[in-house]
């Protein structure tokens, strides 16, 4: 008996290794979000309304099986759930924020990501006639906007596209206050319909824009191209010092995902209406 079980463990031995080397080893089967565990993403409400989050999580779930748990708020806010270990990883669009987040040590590197850039929206009539007078630069739009004054929505939720907008106001020598100067204290998409429903002007990022563009049928682009409208994107892991709940190995799966060439190339195609919307950043190793 003994003898018989030893010649079936040697036959199943030598099989497996014939089937191997004739490429006929049996497929991996692919892995269920949520199989390797969740991460929590704390991120932009561009990035979320934009839709590309929604066009390319699904392959780092595949890829991974690690599910991802998405909460879109200002980078401020993003970058307070770190700070608190409510995230394991960040992708935020405010650089000089994010390096000082890293030098505090709640995060452990920061990587360059992708790129689009800011728009000054307004409505058609353009009553501050930025588009015959500062069409391409966002300081003397925003001092056009108040000199009238006109209408003018902020997100004022301590978010990139607020802190971008507080550094036009700040270099344009203005403090916005007054009716004409309106806080919403929400997301990029609530702030565009607020702005499209009060005929204002607004910054936005360009990608949220051209998603909802279709239903923004007061406004247009009345200012763009400037430098100062630049608006890179960084992703950071969260430290694991931070306490025991960080999935420090989620994350940096996350970060290697999002810097990979196959995934770079997956943002640089995500269009819409033929519009490319972010512009890939990570530096090829």
């Amino acid at each position: 008996m003994k003898k018989k079980l030893s010649l079936l463990v040697i036959v199943l031995f030598v099989c497996t290794i014939a089937l191997s080397t004739l490429g006929c080893t049996p497929a991996k089967k692919d892995l269920e979000p949520g199989s390797n565990g969740e991460i929590i993403l704390a991120t932009t409400t561009s990035t979320q309304d934009s839709g590309l989050l929604e066009e390319i999580l699904p392959d780092f779930e595949a890829q991974t099986g690690i599910a991802v748990k998405v909460v879109a708020v200002g980078t401020g806010k993003a970058m307070e759930m770190g700070k608190a270990g409510e995230a394991d990883v960040l992708l935020v669009h405010a650089i000089t924020q994010e390096e000082q987040f890293i030098k505090d040590g709640y995060g452990v590197e920061r990587f360059a990501v992708m790129h689009n850039d800011f728009v000054v929206l307004g409505p058609k009539e353009d009553p501050a006639k930025v588009k015959t007078t500062a069409a391409d630069n966002a300081v003397k739009a925003f001092t056009a906007i108040a000199a009238v004054p006109a209408t003018f929505v902020s997100r004022d939720d301590k978010s990139g596209t607020n802190t971008k907008e507080l550094e036009i106001w700040k270099a344009a020598n203005i403090t916005p206050a007054g009716d004409w100067y309106i806080k919403t204290g929400t997301g990029m998409g609530e702030t565009l319909t607020v702005t499209n429903e009060k005929l204002g002007y607004t910054l936005a990022d360009r990608a949220t824009y051209a998603n909802m563009k279709d239903t923004m049928a007061n406004l247009e682009i009345v200012c763009e191209g400037d430098e100062m409208l630049n608006n890179p994107y960084g992703v950071i892991a969260v430290s694991p010092s931070i306490n025991d709940q960080i999935n420090a190995e989620g994350a940096q799966a996350f970060v290697d995902w999002i810097v990979s060439p196959e995934t770079q190339e997956l943002i640089a195609s995500y269009k819409v209406n033929g519009d490319q919307l972010f512009v890939p950043d990570a530096v090829k190793k």
